[in-house]
This record gives C-alpha cells, sequence and structure tokens, in this order.
C-alpha cells in the first residue's frame, strides 16, 4: 500500500481513497497489537482519515506528510501487526539459534596444562600461560583444556589406564573432585582462581580463546558424594555404582543418576558449574559424552545458560548414533565432533562430506573435524608416518570450516599405542604428565602454521557450504573445491590419501558447477607448496607423494597474460 501510495503521489493522482484504505489497514493492525503500539497505530489512522477526506485532488501535501511518516519506526509496527486473513501457521515455533562467528568457524588446539612444567614437573597455569605464544604463533582460534579441577585420589588411575597408583601419579583430569572441591575449584597444583583468570586473560591478549571441558561425573571423593548421595545409583549393598561400559569399567568415576527424585536439585547444581565458568570469562565448553544425559537436561540446561550469555557455545563429544548425535545438535550444541578420524578412503570421505553438507543436516548440524584426541590414535595415524599426519591435517583444515588437534602430540607424531589393536597412546596424558620436546627436528608446526593461516586469508575455507567434489582418474586421489558466494575467493585442495605411496590424477575442474568460464585459463598458486601453474578451465594434472607433500591447496584465479600495453610507459 506504502509503495503503491508512493507512486500515486509521484504521479499527481488523487489519492484520498487510498488514504482511507491505508486508515483501514493501519486500524486493523492496531486491533491486533498491544495496548501501546495499538495507540499508537490508531492516531496514524486516525490522521490518514483526516487527510482522505481533504476535498483537494491531490490532496498530496498532507499524503506526503503520512507518507513521510510512515518511513519511521512506526510502519514496521503497522507491518508486524496487520491482519493476516489467509496466512497458514506451522503447527509447531520451532526454535532458531544464532551462533557467534566462532560457531561457525575455528580452530582448536587441546593440550595438558599439567604437562606445560620444566623437566617433567607437574605444571601450573604460570607454566602454561607461557605455552600460549607457541599456539598463538601456530594460528589457533581456541585453546581448549581438559578439565582443571581437583582429582580424586580414591582409585586413582595409574599410568596407561593401571589400576593401582603411586603417590606421585597425578590421575586421571576426568575423575572430578577431591577434599579441595569439585566442578567450580582449580586443581591446587596447577594454581588458583585467579591464576586461571590471569592465563586467561594473557590467552585472549594473544587472540585465544579458552574453552574448557565439562564432563558431568564425580570422582568417589567429590564433595557432591557425601552432600548429595541420593544423586548416585546405590548398589544393592549400599555402594555407589562406577562408571561402566561392559567390559570396561572405570572405578575412578562415579555417574550421576539422572532418575534421582531429587532430579531437580541436580540439574540445578549442574547448569550451575556452566554458569560459575561463565561468570569467570568462559564462553566456550566442550562437553564430554553428552549423549549419556536425558535429553530433556541438555535442552533446558543451554536454554537456561543462553538466556544468561547467548554468546556461549557448546562442543558435543558425542561418539555414538548418528541419530543421537543429530538430536543433541537439534537441542542446542552449536558443533559436533564426528566419524572423521575413521573416514580413510577418498570415497568414504567424499560420501561422509555430501551427508553432513545436504540438508537437512547441515541446517542444525556443525560438525568439527578432530584428526587425533586424547582418545583416539587411529591405525592410519600408528601406521601412516609423516605422510598420514599431513594428509589428516589438510582433510581436517579444509573438509570443515571448524577442525582442531592434540597438541603436542600430534605434531610432534606421536604414533605409539598402548598395545596392539588399540587407539589409546602409549604413556597417554590422561594418566601422567609428558615431556614434550617443542623443537624435535620432525615436527609438523610450520604445516600447522601455514594451514591456520591459509584458511585465515582464504574466506571460502570458512564455510561448509558451497563445498563441490571434482572427479579425478585414481581412486586414492580427492579433490574437492570451495568459493565464496561471489566467487572472489576459489580453492580447490586435491590431497592423495594413500600415506605409503604416491600418486598421479587427471583432475576434472567441472567449470559451471564451480563457477569458471571454459574458455578462460586459470593461474593456480599452491598455497602449501608455492608452486603456480596456468590451466585451462576443463582439467587438471597433479603428482603427489607422501614422502614430500602429499596434497595441494589451489587459490585460483583467471590469468591475465602480459603484453606491451601492461608497460608502465606504454601509451
Amino acid at each position: 500500500w506504502a509503495e503503491d501510495l508512493r507512486k500515486r503521489i509521484d504521479a499527481d493522482q488523487d489519492v484520498a481513497q487510498e488514504l482511507l484504505i491505508g486508515a483501514d489497514l493501519v486500524g486493523e493492525a492496531a486491533e491486533g497489537a498491544p495496548d501501546d503500539t495499538s495507540a499508537a497505530l490508531e492516531a496514524w489512522a486516525t490522521r490518514l482519515r483526516k487527510a482522505g477526506g481533504a476535498p483537494l485532488r491531490g490532496s498530496t501535501d498532507a499524503a506526503q506528510d503520512v507518507l513521510d511518516a510512515l518511513d519511521e519506526p512506526l510502519a514496521a509496527d503497522a507491518r508486524r501487526w496487520q491482519a493476516r486473513r489467509f496466512v497458514a501457521r506451522y503447527p509447531r515455533v520451532l526454535p532458531l539459534q544464532v551462533d557467534r562467528p566462532l560457531g561457525r568457524t575455528g580452530a582448536w588446539y587441546e593440550f595438558f596444562p599439567r604437562s606445560t612444567g620444566p623437566d617433567g614437573r607437574h605444571g601450573t597455569f604460570a607454566d602454561a600461560e607461557a605455552h600460549l605464544p607457541y599456539v598463538a604463533e601456530l594460528g589457533f582460534d581456541v585453546i581448549y583444556l581438559p578439565p582443571i579441577h581437583p582429582i580424586g585420589r580414591t582409585a586413582r588411575k595409574g599410568p596407561n589406564n593401571r589400576t593401582s597408583s603411586g603417590p606421585a601419579d597425578p590421575g586421571s583430569p576426568w575423575a572430578i573432585g577431591a577434599a579441595e572441591g569439585g566442578h567450580t575449584a582449580v586443581h591446587p597444583d596447577l594454581g588458583t582462581l585467579e591464576d586461571f583468570q590471569h592465563f586467561r586473560a594473557r590467552a585472549e591478549a594473544l587472540g585465544l580463546e579458552v574453552a574448557l571441558d565439562i564432563a558431568f561425573q564425580c570422582s568417589p571423593d567429590h564433595p557432591w558424594v557425601e552432600e548429595h548421595p541420593q544423586w548416585f545409583r546405590h548398589r544393592p549393598d549400599g555402594s555407589i555404582r562406577t562408571a561402566e561400559n561392559p567390559p570396561k569399567r572405570y572405578e575412578d568415576i562415579y555417574p550421576f543418576d539422572f532418575e534421582t527424585e531429587d532430579w531437580r536439585a541436580l540439574w540445578e547444581a549442574l547448569r550451575d558449574v556452566f554458569l560459575f565458568w561463565v561468570e569467570q570469562g568462559v564462553r566456550v565448553f566442550r562437553v564430554d559424552n553428552p549423549h549419556t544425559k536425558p535429553f530433556p537436561f541438555w535442552e533446558w540446561c543451554i536454554a537456561q545458560v543462553r538466556e544468561q550469555s547467548p554468546d556461549v557455545l557448546f562442543l558435543s563429544e558425542a561418539f555414538t548414533r548418528p541419530k543421537v548425535m543429530h538430536t543433541l545438535a537439534k537441542l542446542g550444541f552449536s558443533q559436533s565432533y564426528t566419524y572423521f578420524a575413521w573416514r580413510n578412503s577418498a570415497a568414504e570421505l567424499q560420501a561422509y562430506m555430501e551427508e553432513l553438507t545436504t540438508p537437512p543436516t547441515c541446517h542444525y548440524f556443525r560438525p568439527a573435524f578432530w584428526p587425533n584426541t586424547p582418545d583416539i590414535l587411529t591405525e592410519y595415524l600408528q601406521t601412516g608416518g609423516r605422510g598420514a599426519y599431513t594428509v589428516r591435517l589438510v582433510l581436517a583444515g579444509t573438509l570443515a570450516s571448524t577442525y582442531g588437534i592434540y597438541g603436542p602430540a600430534f605434531e610432534l607424531l606421536e604414533h605409539r599405542p598402548r598395545e596392539p589393536e588399540s587407539e589409546e597412546y602409549l604413556d597417554s596424558e590422561k594418566y601422567q604428565v609428558r615431556d614434550w620436546d617443542l623443537e624435535r627436528p620432525e615436527s609438523l608446526r610450520e604445516l600447522v602454521r601455514l594451514l591456520n593461516r591459509i584458511r585465515h586469508e582464504n574466506p571460502a575455507l570458512q564455510s561448509n557450504e558451497r563445498l563441490l567434489f571434482h572427479d579425478t582418474d585414481d581412486e586414492h586421489v580427492l579433490a574437492f573445491s570451495k568459493r565464496t558466494p561471489d566467487g572472489s575467493n576459489r580453492i580447490l585442495v586435491v590431497v592423495n590419501v594413500d600415506p605409503h605411496h604416491a600418486h598421479a590424477a587427471h583432475v576434472d575442474l567441472r567449470p559451471d558447477a564451480f563457477g569458471l568460464d571454459a574458455d578462460t585459463r586459470y593461474r593456480a598458486h599452491d598455497l602449501l607448496g608455492g608452486g603456480r601453474f596456468q590451466w585451462p578451465a576443463e582439467r587438471a594434472w597433479v603428482h603427489l607423494d607422501p614422502a614430500g607433500l602429499p596434497a595441494h591447496i589451489f587459490r585460483l584465479k583467471p590469468y591475465q597474460p602480459r603484453d606491451e600495453t601492461h608497460f608502465d610507459y606504454f601509451v
């Protein structure tokens, strides 16, 4: 109505009837609006009626006044509350979650603060703070810390998950709680809460955001065990049931009983753990095994936290059935771990990414790709050598807009399993302090730094949208591309996923789908290796050797051949 009225006024037409029609529209909107808005709309409707009743053909002065006024915020109220007689409405109101950019893209680095001390001693937050420039130099966005709370002494695990421990063994950080406190306390060997605050402030000064691991479980020494025994499941003999995943048993951990009659108090206490750390300035949480807790709890808890701090992000560490992982995403988790670590062949990787980036999954599930974690050392990494680590790093950092590594184990190529056919690290940091030599010559730190710089400089890699796979004539060579909506940034990634042998392949550039001009040649700059090539838009050839660089990350731009007219003094 307003748009048509504007045109009629410009054409010097009689708009009296149009003003009266507008008065009716605004009056109907006033009937459905809240009281204060309704009064303002009714006042405008009255003014429109008066202007429409003016005898002048043209009444344009009065009409123009009304039109100008409707450009103000009140016009938005009229649109918002206008009568909708024939509008169909979906029977349910669907929640819409809007996260800050870090929820869409970011590079995470996990490390154990207790392994940053000199000469192999237990590190402190001050020691970990000295480690931050190293991580910042590598180009990461998020520092992720395993649980930083007091560790129980009862049934404490020894090195390599032994059920017996010595007085010097630090135990598992996931056995949370001791006489010094529980989920809102800091392990005394790490320092104080003030030391943590100083650590976080230093990280932020370096451009790093701190993420904390939240694991809702207790050691037998957690204060809640004595204060709230009803929050735990008891055996017939009165003892509390330890965590189990038969045949595995976790003697140092008590799981919560979410079916307790005192569930409301339990829920509130767990919510308050998040809120406590939010008050300390933490806005990112990695949640341990959320699939073992009730869905209604997560839906309620995440909403409660976000009501106070909408910028909080939650990463779900749920390696479980796809439907469960997807449900957790729908309940509010910002990101999720994935099966990436076990997708090795080119065909497996393409099928998995197409699953993750196809509607409706891509509308609610944001994948985070981790080639390793403290729990996961895959056979591919155990046996593939340096080439395998390079392949998995490049794939994680380019296929997914969010990726992470557990270091320094990853960049130092730690590959020894605890025993054959195990994915557990030998001498795992989960159970002991490690003394890492960051200057080892075989370190991948320079490649990690380069990859993160490439990610920061190329917005196409900061999204999972517009992912396109390209055919190759070798089953071991995976090729895919990403581009920005306007096509100003085009990235083509080609990876040899066989860590043991060199492979060569032709790559179909798919010019129509990739937004290339079939009649134009393109300059391909290898951002990893530094080479520059000229390609036709249809096809390219690559040779990739895991003994060197088993991957290319090409940035494609139209090739503009130079001639004498490009010379500075050409007239």
